[in-house]
């Protein structure tokens, strides 16, 4: 999959379960292990939100990377 996320790792160091992130971004618990497994990609709109709760960059959390 192209779109590699360090989300769990981020959510682990604030002490947050799949739960707590799901309610502070305003998504359910299903659509938070969804990003996590990799299984379903986050619009830009939901990316920032995570990104801003966790205190990084987009970028920190998110990883394009091209098939070859």
């Amino acid at each position: 999959m192209p779109l590699i996320n360090h989300l769990k790792e981020h959510r682990a160091r604030l002490g947050i379960n799949q739960q707590e992130m799901g309610r502070l971004a305003g998504v359910s618990r299903q659509t938070i292990s969804q990003i996590e497994r990799g299984d379903y990609s986050p619009s830009v709109t939901l990316a920032l939100k995570i990104a801003k709760i966790c205190g990084v960059t987009v970028e920190d959390i998110f990883d394009y990377q091209e098939d070859e």
